[in-house]
């Protein structure tokens, strides 16, 4: 495994971060005792960097993570790197940007009790909230840091106009936001803004939601309660013309010797602005696949290959949480 700092205020984590999005729910059901064992299994290959949120099933990937962690968190806490997110309520049953003093002082207080923990290392706001001014929120996530409850402040989906206006009040520490082959929107202005200020970068969604992971083929559906069941981006003429760009990129990988979940993980990587790829695994056997991401080096050519290998492909975005 490969560490990097994260930022330029951040410490060192691992290159390859373990995410428990699917521990919510919103991917189909949970195999908890898989999902435990993943966890584990992510510790043994040298993973220190754990990525959850409130949001994901409201406390139930939290709880997860905290009772997969829990030798560490007892005795060793220094030896890992939890990040949560708050700022999204369920109050009316669907998910609702909410990133008020009160709702996050709300959210990480039940974060903190769901993972077991005193503090998280990383406290993140998940979305961007229209209706709660910026300067309030960073007020809030400043105050997290000085009362000892969290060690680092970031954002999540946040835009480079919105980060300017939370930076006015405290500098960001970290910033979380999409970023895979087929969706490189933050290339323009978010990840520049990032590096420019020291901000640590990782990012989620790196096999494009499972699109990039190889397991995809034109047939694949997905169970009722797995949010892509219900999203245009797996269906259709753009879904099987996305597929044939994955299929040529197998190629290019196996010619390297190299699946293509772990290039598409590398290509992430090897963005300078990128210190970290947040990779998701419901099993031990698929984070066993995708962490030795962290030791491939793509070189300029490989890169301006893969660039003409995507050319003319169907830009992929996720799901927000009004749609979730």
């Amino acid at each position: 495994m490969k560490y990097t700092t994260l930022g330029e205020r951040g410490p060192e984590v691992s290159r390859i971060a373990f995410g428990n999005w699917s521990a919510g729910g919103d991917w189909g059901g949970v195999d908890r005792r898989a999902a435990i064992a993943a966890t584990r299994a992510a510790l043994d290959l040298g993973i220190t960097l754990f990525d959850t949120a409130r949001a994901y099933g409201f406390g139930a990937a939290e709880e997860l993570l905290g009772e997969a962690l829990r030798p560490e968190i007892k005795s060793g806490r220094e030896s890992i790197f939890i990040a949560t997110k708050g700022g999204l309520s369920n109050e009316s049953g669907l998910p609702a940007r909410d990133s008020s003093p009160n709702a996050l002082r709300r959210d990480l207080e039940a974060s903190l009790r769901s993972l077991g923990v005193d503090y998280v290392d990383l406290y993140q706001v998940h979305w961007p909230d229209p209706a709660t001014p910026i300067a309030e929120t960073a007020r809030t996530l400043d105050e997290f840091v000085r009362v000892g409850k969290a060690r680092y402040v970031g954002v999540s989906n946040y835009d480079a106009r919105e980060m300017t206006a939370f930076q006015q009040v405290r500098p960001i520490d970290t910033l979380q936001p999409p970023y895979h082959l087929f969706r490189r929107d933050i290339e323009e202005s978010i990840l520049p803004f990032a590096q420019e200020h020291g901000i640590g970068v990782l990012v989620y969604g790196p096999m494009a939601h499972g699109l990039l992971s190889g397991r995809m083929t034109e047939g694949t559906t997905f169970a009722p309660d797995d949010w892509r069941s219900k999203s245009d981006m797996f269906v259709g003429d753009a879904f099987r013309r996305n597929l044939g760009i994955v299929r040529r990129l197998e190629a290019f990988g196996s010619e390297r010797g190299v699946t293509v979940a772990q290039l598409a993980i590398a290509w992430t990587l090897a963005n300078p602005a990128v210190d970290v790829a947040i990779v998701g695994a419901r099993t031990p056997e698929q984070i066993q696949q995708t962490a030795p991401a962290a030791d491939i080096q793509l070189s300029p050519e490989d890169l301006a290959q893969i660039d003409e290998i995507v050319r003319g492909e169907v830009p992929v975005g996720g799901p927000a949480p009004e749609k979730m």
